[in-house]
């Protein structure tokens, strides 16, 4: 079998991305082995392989958290899975349930412990969910990051994103826009910053309520206050980072919430006053991603109101290098996907 592996050669090296043939992997006890046929990728992905992220492991590691496939072969004790059953895998290894602990950390696919870049995979069977069965592959490779990223901060931290309410998504990438997506189903009025007329009216198109131009329009915090009759959102999915949290604060309203998920304007923090938070009553959360229980929670849901997720690109097992040149480009439009063809099974 291919796998492709993170390389560190020296102490303040990059590392390198290489594919490699190995043998194929044999399910231990209570393990299965999935045929990924197929990858997404997320931006954490990037600092992963810039060397950037502080959830990259010691040694080379097999990148990428997201993948879906096919059980080809189980291990002794498993009960919960047979050969033939279509799953995606976890972001966390160990993370099945109740809150969030920091030794889960050490089995953060792609980063601390070996991803799914790979034709063959040996994983815990605790660590694999079932597709919903109207997804293709390609669609479920989608869920594990960015859908449950967005569901655990709509529906599981906190308050829940109530009935009616109002959520105000940062750009147009996977978390964005399936937000966007599971939000409209719920009944929500969704709005939408992006550099795009173009894309804001594609989000439009899935469920937004209106869109903003962040290029045309740079105090996009205001106008989001504007059109909601300085009110303000309910919600904000705060992927920007130092660069967009001020912003995010003014555009909240009165005992709101600000999900916390990304640093897509860096690491650098950016002076900034925080007594809106004080003043609007506004709570916080730290979202990353969540755990197998909350994924099925999701996928039942997603299966109830039939969404889709949205793929801008899909690239072969052998351009790896493109697909992350293409999310690093930010063009994208939803989620960035890689497709593998299925093996013959063992």
């Amino acid at each position: 079998m291919r796998k492709y592996i993170l390389k560190t050669e020296g102490e303040n090296s990059k590392p390198t991305l290489a594919l490699e043939e190995c043998e194929l992997p044999k399910p231990q006890p209570g393990e299965v082995l999935v045929n990924i046929r197929a990858c997404s990728l997320n931006y954490r992905d990037l600092l992963v392989k810039s060397g950037k992220s502080a959830s990259g492991g010691d040694g080379p590691v097999v990148p990428l958290s997201d993948g879906a496939g096919e059980i080809t072969a189980v291990g002794a004790g498993v009960s919960q899975w047979k050969e033939g059953d279509r799953v995606a895998l976890t972001f966390f290894q160990d993370w099945e349930d109740g809150p969030f602990e920091m030794k889960y950390h050490k089995a953060a696919r792609g980063g601390s412990c070996d991803g799914v870049l790979a034709e063959y995979v040996a994983v815990p069977e605790n660590s694999v969910v079932a597709i919903p069965e109207y997804m293709s592959y390609n669609e479920a490779a989608t869920l594990p990051c960015a859908a449950v990223t967005a569901w655990h901060a709509l529906f599981e931290r906190g308050r829940p994103f109530p009935d009616g309410g109002s959520l105000l998504c940062l750009g147009t990438g996977g978390v964005s826009i399936i937000a966007l997506q599971i939000a409209a189903a719920a009944g929500g009025k969704v709005y939408i910053t992006s550099s795009s007329d173009d894309k804001i009216g594609r989000a439009m198109d899935l469920g937004a309520t209106n869109g903003i131009n962040y290029k045309t329009t740079p105090d996009w915090d205001k106008a989001i206050f504007e059109i909601t009759g300085k009110q303000g959102v309910n919600q904000v999915m705060e992927v920007g980072g130092p660069g967009t949290f001020g912003k995010s604060m003014n555009a909240v309203g009165a005992g709101g919430t600000i999900s916390m998920i990304g640093v897509l304007t860096g690491f650098d923090p950016t002076p900034v006053g925080l007594f809106p938070l004080v003043a609007r009553a506004v709570d916080v959360n730290g979202i990353y991603v969540g755990s197998r229980a909350m994924f099925e929670r999701m996928n039942h849901f997603l299966t109830e109101h039939k969404i889709r997720p949205v793929i801008d690109k899909v690239f072969s097992f052998e351009d790896v290098e493109v697909a992350y040149d293409c999310l690093e480009n930010a063009g994208h439009f939803g989620k960035i996907v890689i497709e593998l063809e299925g093996p013959p099974h063992v």
